[in-house]
């Protein structure tokens, strides 16, 4: 039977590798840098307290949990904004709340001051939650994208916000603004990188889009489609990148 010393010899010397994954794993926790801290205010704090009771027994009756992954759809032509959660491999539709108000016509935002909502693939980061805002609560969908930019597009601070009121953002009623808000907050704090938001003129079906053949934003809306339908197909928001002027999706 070995001593102690010659146990402790072997450990060492003879399971080197494991020593080596001990550390690194280690090391690997202390180092791993922190989610980022979430924007709040005492409005928004008081607001999520309230909701996260609400929210986790609605979704609990569907399956669904709260903190779970997050994807938004937005429609123009039906004043629609769907809120999908994370189910297993998929995503589940979980709600679908009207859209209080919107400016302009279908059609992509093109500058500054013209009045026009985006379409497009855009995503909600951390920072980009304002629970200081005017409009009750928003979230900055990350207007202009890098397709946006390569096509010289230009406005900012497009927002979801509340208080019903618009120009060029998407305005829900506040109770409304509430639920969303506390949604995309649990799950940005659960640690999702951020919330891809989709944004279309309509829903793209193949019938929808032939009756736009002479649409001077066909093309635009085909390539949007691409991404809507890989979606509806596979159930998980697409990875969406932008190759000469164009959304291509992984």
């Amino acid at each position: 039977m070995p001593s102690n010393k010659e146990a402790a010899f072997n450990t060492r010397w003879c399971c080197p590798g494991l020593v080596w994954l001990l550390g690194l794993i280690t090391t690997a926790i202390i180092c791993a840098p922190a989610p980022p801290a979430l924007p709040e205010s005492p409005r928004a704090r008081a607001v999520i307290e309230r909701h996260t009771p609400l929210s986790e027994n609605e979704l609990a009756g569907k399956d669904l949990t709260l903190g779970a992954p997050l994807f938004i759809r937005i429609f123009k032509a039906s004043s629609e904004l769907e809120v999908w959660v994370k189910n297993g491999e998929r995503f589940a539709r979980f709600k679908t709340y009207p859209i209080c108000y919107f400016s302009g016509e279908p059609g992509p935002k093109l500058r500054q001051g013209d009045g026009q909502s985006p379409e497009g693939f855009y995503d909600i980061s951390p920072n980009r939650l304002n629970p200081w805002s005017r409009f009750h609560l928003s979230m900055n969908i990350g207007f202009p994208n890098a397709y946006d930019r390569h096509h010289r597009r230009t406005g900012d601070y497009l927002m979801i916000h509340g208080d019903c009121v618009s120009i060029g953002c998407y305005a829900m009623t506040n109770p409304a603004i509430e639920e969303i808000y506390t949604l995309v907050y649990k799950s940005l704090e659960n640690g999702q990188p951020s919330v891809p938001v989709h944004i279309f003129p309509f829903r793209m079906t193949a019938e929808n889009l032939d009756a736009q053949k002479e649409n001077t934003w066909y093309g635009f809306w085909k390539n949007l489609g691409e991404g809507y339908h890989l979606f509806e197909e596979k159930g998980v928001p697409p990875d969406v990148r932008v190759e000469e002027g164009r959304y291509a999706f992984d």
